[in-house]
């Protein structure tokens, strides 16, 4: 009997508990409530519950923001002018997304040819 559990099942009362015990009573028939462990399961479902909870809000929130600023967008070039546009083809490594009011391009600079889909040697001459 080295844990106190196998003392309360042998039916053996602490020293301390013993001494409290009101005059005549049997110490056989005294019962010992145990108060019961701690379940983690709780706590542990709520900071789950949390989590998923702030993912979704963050999820929505993004979401939302994309509509507004679509929205805009759309807005603004239909009443004022302002486009904007993707240039996915720029090998500049700059922004990829351009806000611009009016032309679409700088007054000085002509736009680059697109090179032939065949090399000028298949080409028919005559």
């Amino acid at each position: 009997m080295r844990l106190p559990d196998e003392q309360f099942r042998a039916g053996h009362i602490p020293a301390d508990l013993y001494e409290r015990l009101p005059p005549g009573t049997d110490p056989r028939s005294v019962v010992i409530v145990q108060e019961a462990p701690r379940s983690f399961k709780g706590p542990i479902l709520l900071t789950l519950a949390i989590t998923a909870g702030c993912a979704v809000v963050l999820l929505v929130l993004a979401f939302v923001v994309q509509i507004i600023a679509a929205s805009i967008i759309a807005v603004l070039s239909a009443s004022c002018g302002l486009s904007y546009t993707l240039n996915r083809a720029s090998k500049s490594g700059g922004s990829s997304g351009r806000i611009s009011k009016g032309r679409s391009r700088s007054p000085g600079r002509r736009p680059k040819r697109s090179r032939p889909v065949r090399p000028k040697s298949s080409y028919r001459k005559y």
